[in-house]
Order: C-alpha cells, then structure tokens, then sequence
C-alpha cells in the first residue's frame, strides 16, 4: 500500500519526515513515520473505516492499565481506510520471568462476566465431522467441574511471540490485543501453539499465580480456539492440528 501525501497530511502529525513500510502482521499494513522530533507505528487498514481498530485501542487502554503497551496516539478514517497510529517503540532485550510475571497481572484482572460488551462472529467452519467431534467436546467442557469455578480475567486474547516484545529498558512490552475476559487458560494454551515462551516465563507465571490442577489437561481445548480461528483466516493449512484435537473427543 503507498501513503500519497495528501493522504499523510490528514494524519494528526507535523513535519513529517520519513515514510517506510514495516512488518505488521497479515491482516494490516503497517508504517514507520519519523518526524523532525518524534516515531510513530501506523497501521492501515484499507477499505474499511476506524470502527475495524476500535476493539485494539479498547484493549491497549485495558492492557496498559497494568502492563506496558504502545500508546495510542490517534485513530480514525482517511479516504476509504481505517488508521491507528501508536508511539514508536525502540526494542532491546529482556527476560522472560519478566514477560511471565507480567502476563500473570494481566490476569489478576477480573470480571464478573465473560466475553466483553459485543460479539464476535467467525462464521460456519465446520465439516459433519468436525461438527460431530466439537459437540462432543463441548458436552465435556460443559461437565468438566472446572469450567464452573474459572474466575474471569482479562486476557490479551492472541498470545504469540509476535505480540509480545521488549523496550530498550527490558520491560516487557504486549501489542496486538484481541481482548476480552475468559479463563486465563487460554492465553496460557496460545503460547504453547507456536512457541517463544520459555520455562523461565511459566515458572514465574506460576510464582505469581498458580494454575488450577489439571491444566495440561484443558489445553487441547483451548488450542482449539486459536487453530480454529487461524484456519478461518488463512485455510486449511490449520486443517490437520485443528482435526489432530477434535478427533480426541
């Protein structure tokens, strides 16, 4: 996507500088924006307006209320795309008891209800025998003693390694929520789907909030959530990990 100087100088933004594009994930495109005294991240999502960004910035208000993420500069709607402009953030290194202790705050956020205030709609997934399996696994979740005590708490909702980095300080730092309040299980079971958490992290999650017995357990189901979504957005490469779940139940 290119930015036209008409377009940049709707932007909320003086004496810009320099424009380049960056990595920014699959669904947006993404910018670094340098000015004479400041950077700034811009996502763009063409064709479409800034309601697509309005459940990211709800989530980084609720996320940086206890943990550092990018702030939110601007959000709105130039010509026909949707924009969310964030501080620029220098990244360094950092540990990751110190991402574990860190996501676990998150958690100590509770809820009286599950989900948020709106829904979301994925669509119809399923093949008659996926849809046979998932019903059975459903009617264990909802006999499962657990899911009856589960404690709502704010979850950052897509906890990969590509959401997660470190400032120049070594403070871990979350971006890319898709919030809401659930069992913290789940955030747990989305580290353990592509990798880049460590021991270190789970040691000092469970130091700061210790997981119910019987964890490893639940996890499949709860991958299940991830792949299923990962397999509505890009296909059916997500196919057989989604199928390797349901076929245990």
């Amino acid at each position: 996507m290119h930015l036209t100087k008409t377009w940049l100088a709707q932007l909320p933004l003086t004496d810009i500088q320099q424009v380049q594009p960056v990595s920014g994930g699959d669904i947006n495109a993404a910018f670094q924006i340098i000015t004479r005294h400041h950077q700034y991240f811009l996502k763009v999502q063409p064709h479409n307006d800034v309601t697509f960004f309005d459940h990211e910035v709800a989530g980084l208000r609720l996320l940086g209320a206890v943990t550092k993420t990018p702030r939110v500069i601007a959000s709105g709607t130039i010509a026909t795309d949707g924009y969310l402009l964030l501080d620029w953030l220098a990244t360094g290194t950092g540990s990751q008891s110190a991402l574990g202790a860190a996501v676990a705050k998150v958690h100590h956020q509770h809820h009286a209800q599950f989900g948020l205030d709106h829904d979301f709609t994925a669509g119809k997934l399923w093949s008659e025998t996926r849809e046979m399996h998932y019903h059975r696994l459903r009617q264990q979740l909802l006999q499962d003693s657990h899911m009856h005590t589960v404690k709502p708490s704010l979850l950052h909702g897509d906890l990969w390694s590509g959401n997660y980095l470190f400032d120049t300080t070594g403070t871990p730092v979350l971006i890319d929520p898709d919030v809401f309040y659930g069992d913290r299980e789940m955030d747990l079971a989305m580290t353990t789907i592509f990798g880049g958490f460590d021991t270190d992290f789970y040691q000092a999650y469970q130091a700061a909030y210790p997981v119910a017995p019987g964890m490893q357990d639940r996890l499949p189901s709860y991958q299940l959530y991830y792949l299923l979504a990962h397999l509505n957005l890009f296909g059916e490469t997500y196919g057989p990990a989604v199928d390797r779940i349901l076929m245990q139940y």
